[in-house]
């Protein structure tokens, strides 16, 4: 049997997938759309397969009919801070997606962007302070040296979590309190940095098999200026451009960063990088997800297209390497 006859009865073999969607997160909806994407795309080619969230039945589900390969589409903690990929190694369950130290790493912005800087790539400046830090240093003192230091306009956000949840650009002192406020109520720590002026672009990379691959940028216009949740996930909220409209050089210099980040974070499979392209062409890199939006309105899936990839075939090529690569 020659090796493209081993690979199309691998993908022929491939026929039993568990989807991991919902979970407890603020993200669980965004999960759960995600889900049905993944599980209609595959059904389309004729993979049967099963949807489950994260609860008390996991286990006992995966031990006693346990699947050929688990898919997990689960946004926000334990889906991408590498619990559940843990806990899927413990059983011994092959899986899409990066392994658990690698997700551990990219959650933490701060720690991400400590691993790009170093790689040199252009980061925001900006600090990461715990919840503690306002209530034992006084807030207004360290709210005016924030200002100082980093100047106005900012951002704040979350260290950990994504779909903008408690994310909230500042123009003011006041506007700042005010953020911390929304931030602390989705992560005890804070990430306030400069707020980078510039074209926005997710740019996905895929892996099936032939190394990492970067599609094509996806450019961001929500209508209200703030790539917030409603502007994520509200049909008609905001403009996509793929292919991005920017020069060669510049989407060239995108893909590079997130094939960077790719790589430094460790990262297997698919993920999603977001960055800004300054005026002067200038790419600043702002995060890694790696389990990146599947919904209708996602970018990974727009991006796959514009690459001339079947999305269906993609998350089928990707559900096949992991049952290839099986439990390690």
């Amino acid at each position: 049997m020659t090796a493209a006859q081993k690979e199309v009865r691998a993908v022929a073999d491939l026929d039993r997938v568990l989807v991991l969607a919902g979970g407890l997160s603020p993200e669980h909806e965004v999960s759960v759309h995600s889900g049905r994407s993944v599980a209609e795309a595959l059904r389309r080619l004729d993979v049967e397969v099963q949807v489950a969230d994260v609860d008390s039945t996991l286990l006992g589900r995966l031990a006693d009919d346990p699947p050929q390969v688990v898919f997990p589409v689960l946004h926000g903690s334990a889906g991408e801070d590498g619990a559940i990929r843990e806990v899927l190694e413990l059983v011994g369950a092959p899986y899409v997606g990066a392994r658990p130290e690698a997700c551990r790493l990219a959650y933490s912005k701060p720690a991400a962007k400590a691993l790009l800087s170093a790689r040199g790539v252009r980061v925001p400046r900006g600090a990461a302070l715990p919840k503690s830090a306002f209530h034992d240093l006084g807030a207004p003192a360290l709210l005016d040296r924030l200002a100082d230091r980093l100047g106005l306009p900012l951002f704040v956000k979350p260290d950990r979590g994504g779909s903008a949840f408690g994310a909230t650009p500042v123009s003011s002192l006041h506007d700042l309190s005010a953020a911390l406020v929304s931030c602390f109520a989705y992560s005890d720590s804070a990430l306030i940095e400069e707020q980078v002026q510039g074209t926005e672009l997710a740019v996905g990379v895929v892996d099936t098999g032939e190394g990492p691959m970067a599609l094509p940028p996806v450019e961001i216009v929500p209508d209200g200026g703030v790539y917030d949740y409603a502007a994520r996930y509200t049909a008609g909220r905001t403009e996509f451009f793929c292919p991005a409209r920017l020069d060669e050089a510049a989407v060239e210099a995108a893909t590079r960063v997130a094939l960077t980040a790719h790589e430094a974070l460790g990262l297997r499979d698919l993920s999603r990088t977001d960055v800004i392209v300054g005026d002067d062409g200038e790419v600043t890199f702002l995060e890694t997800n790696v389990a990146p939006g599947l919904t209708e309105t996602s970018t990974f899936p727009m991006a796959a297209g514009a690459a001339g990839l079947d999305f269906a075939v993609v998350c089928r090529e990707l559900a096949h390497q992991a049952y290839l690569r099986g439990s390690n």
